[in-house]
């Protein structure tokens, strides 16, 4: 059962080759992972900021609070907010952009090679 995050979770920043606007720090809360660490959910929080995107796993999306843009490099975009539920599939290459700090639940699925 996923619950609301606990702890301080793990914060990270991006690395600067994927960044196109500001430097957000990034916090996740793994709340479950199978034994072969290729499927897992949590929660994942990020300040305003827009960086490159490239997708090898499979990603369930709920938002939780705040405003975010993801665009295909192909170009459509999607302005996501609190409620919104969406997948981005493996191979999705783009952009992700906070407008607003952005809290999600995530599942995630990675295949492997």
């Amino acid at each position: 059962m996923l619950v609301a995050p606990t702890g301080p979770g793990e914060e990270y920043f991006l690395a600067p080759e994927k960044l196109l606007l500001g430097n957000p720090k990034q916090t996740i809360w793994t709340q479950y992972k199978d034994p072969t660490e290729m499927f897992f959910a949590g929660l994942w929080r990020s300040e305003p900021g827009k960086w490159t995107v490239s997708y090898t796993e499979e990603e369930f999306c709920h938002m939780l609070e705040g405003t975010s843009i993801i665009a295909s490099a192909q170009g459509p975009a999607l302005r996501v907010t609190a409620g919104d539920s969406f997948v981005i599939p493996r191979g999705f290459v783009g952009t992700w952009e906070v407008v607003e700090q952005t809290t999600k639940r995530f599942v995630i699925y990675e295949a492997g090679a």
